[in-house]
């Protein structure tokens, strides 16, 4: 079973969303996009937990907190629809009056009418559910309940509320605590161990029994306290004098616990020993790796508890794993689940996910929020992207522009100067900071292909490549897909910079080399020869050092203002369209308007300009 399309209405800071899904899903996008938010929708329409909370929604799961019209008196809901297909068995049993169709191709509910389409192998049936929060004026609450999406026959019928072993049956789980490894153990709710509980059936006596045994411990815990013991009866004695005592005995206790459910899921630890010998320790103080493997075991147990059926929410595992953690996790949910939602920042997650199944959103001033579904670029065969552009693209696509050199050695290049020009200004916005990727396109072939694949998920992209023979359709394309097309007077990134940097850096470069160049690959002479000689062997041996970082050395040596003026000014231009974010002062208000010490810049900060 699995999620079709999932709808928002005012949730959070979502005004309108409406995406679908084909499987297993990857959601992808800037800070504050919303990919929690989808994942806490999921939880509220799907989740069998998160409507027994109280209260169930609160204030700012409202759209900026807007759940009254201006009227102050009518309630502005919000709304949550899911559609699931590839139904099991049990929820069509379960659900068999509330079945509705679905067209998988026009992604679709057939409407009324359309009953003859329902043979057609492109329809099968669907589960609509749908949850609406709102304000209860009356009872000053908020509440919200789920109902199925088909209408009822007798118009004037309330909906009923979703059973809750229908959505168990659905198997939803949202795992926020995979953000930390040092919570999967805890018993508190929704952690990975008390949704295997659950599951287990294990939770129905247990907590009452424990509760119990904790009460009518003999001897009680107070009783080996003898420290506390006067400590206690001087307490009760003046006590006394203000309130009257109720029995015999005494009326202070100790309890390791408030002895109520939630306090005793937050209080109960699990241990475990870390080697022979050694005494059991909480699973808190275990090493990282060894809770990163019972993160896995985990997972695997609840996989096992639910073979037919398991869809996963799970925000950015990466948190606290290491690469090869966070790659088991994503194969076990591309494996072994049904349907898994996964929000990541790490291309070690989303380089296992095919593009097909990562959707990049995007939300708009007016809270509208849409997905885009990456597609590989035209002509680019899968077996190539995952050999030479997965890593590249994966880092890319979670920023806010990207570099596309057209080889090793404009990469190398283009980080050196970047670098170097960053130390020596600093009011330029580092590329890092501002989410700018350099990658290389392995080939004047692929420029095009990266430029529209970048453009099709709407990341502004700048090229920086060769000069070549191209026709005029080509240069046309690169210029439509990159926001900057740079393409060098120079037929290779190496003679550019044999042209554009000093000799002086170039004969130190050659130097240094030449002492390390015991097999005389490069045949640099120990006297300086003439100009045009070093130049060409500069270029000799930069494109001898082709992917070992030659472009790099050379460029290490140079002065801020003796590196190539081609690359200092294409990556000027980048740098004035992602400015340095103005630094709000901390005094702002204090600052008189007429003040002549006042900085223009800061003053215009002051006034909230």
């Amino acid at each position: 079973m699995r999620v079709s399309r999932l709808s928002i209405e005012n949730f959070r800071g979502i005004a309108k969303a409406v995406l679908h899904f084909s499987g297993h899903t990857l959601l992808i996008g800037g800070n504050n996009v919303g990919k929690s938010t989808i994942c806490e929708a999921l939880d509220l329409v799907l989740g069998p937990d998160r409507l027994n909370r109280t209260p169930p929604v609160e204030e700012f799961d409202f759209r900026n907190g807007n759940y009254l019209a201006d009227d102050g008196e009518t309630a502005v809901p919000l709304r949550i629809e899911a559609v699931l297909v590839d139904l099991t068995d049990d929820i069509k049993t379960l659900c068999a009056a509330n079945l509705e169709f679905w067209h998988t191709a026009e992604k679709r509910l057939l409407t009324e009418g359309e009953i003859a389409a329902a043979d057609d192998p492109n329809v099968q049936l669907c589960l609509r559910l749908v949850t609406v929060g709102r304000y209860d004026i009356d009872e000053d609450q908020f509440v919200a309940r789920t109902i199925y999406g088909r209408t009822n026959e007798e118009p004037d019928e309330e909906p009923k509320a979703i059973p809750i072993r229908v959505k168990r049956a659905i198997g939803f789980l949202y795992l926020r605590t995979i953000r930390t490894g040092s919570r999967a153990l805890s018993l508190e709710r929704g952690t990975l161990l008390d949704n295997i509980l659950r599951m287990k059936e294990a939770r129905k006596g247990m907590w009452e029994s424990i509760r119990k045994r904790l009460a009518v411990l003999d001897p009680p815990i107070d009783a080996d306290a003898t420290e506390l013991g006067p400590v206690l009866d001087e307490i009760e004695a003046r006590l006394a004098e203000y309130i009257a005592p109720s029995g015999e005995g005494r009326s202070t206790r100790l309890f390791v616990s408030q002895l109520t459910r939630e306090h005793l899921r937050k209080t109960i630890a699990f241990f475990l020993t870390m080697g022979q010998g050694e005494a059991a320790v909480p699973f808190q103080q275990a090493g990282t790796g060894t809770l990163n493997t019972l993160v896995l075991a985990l997972l695997t147990f609840i996989a096992d508890l639910k073979k037919d059926n398991v869809i996963f929410a799970m925000e950015e595992p990466e948190i606290a794993l290491p690469p090869h953690t966070q790659r088991r996790i994503a194969n076990y949910l591309l494996e072994d689940t049904s349907q898994c939602f996964v929000t990541s920042h790490s291309p070690y997650v989303i380089e296992r996910f095919e593009p097909e199944g990562i959707v990049k959103l995007n939300r708009d001033d007016q809270g509208e929020l849409s997905g885009v579904v990456v597609k590989l670029p035209a002509g680019m065969k899968a077996k190539n992207y995952r050999q030479n552009f997965r890593r590249a693209i994966a880092e890319a696509m979670l920023g806010r522009g990207v570099i596309v050199g057209e080889g090793i050695t404009e990469q190398d290049a283009l980080l050196v100067v970047a670098r170097k020009m960053e130390e020596h200004d600093t009011d330029l916005f580092p590329l890092d900071v501002a989410g700018i990727s350099v990658i290389n396109a392995d080939g004047d072939g692929n420029l095009e292909k990266l430029g529209a694949f970048f453009k099709e998920i709407g990341i502004p992209a700048f090229a920086f490549f060769d000069r070549k023979k191209r026709t005029d359709e080509e240069i046309t394309a690169l210029q439509g897909t990159y926001t900057i097309a740079k393409e060098i007077t120079q037929k290779g990134a190496e003679m550019l910079m044999a042209e554009e940097t000093p000799l002086d850096r170039q004969w130190q470069f050659l130097e240094l080399l030449r002492n390390e160049d015991s097999e005389s690959r490069f045949g640099i002479p120990v006297a300086r020869p003439a100009d045009d000689a070093v130049r060409a062997l500069a270029v000799k041996a930069l494109k001898g050092l082709k992917g070992e970082g030659g472009a790099a050395r050379l460029l290490e040596l140079c002065a801020v203002g003796q590196l190539p003026p081609t690359i200092t000014g294409f990556l000027g231009e980048i740098y004035q369209r992602y400015p340095k974010p103005k630094r709000k002062l901390a005094d702002a208000d204090e600052v008189p308007a007429d003040d002549p010490a006042a900085e223009p810049e800061e003053a215009a900060v002051a006034a909230g300009d």
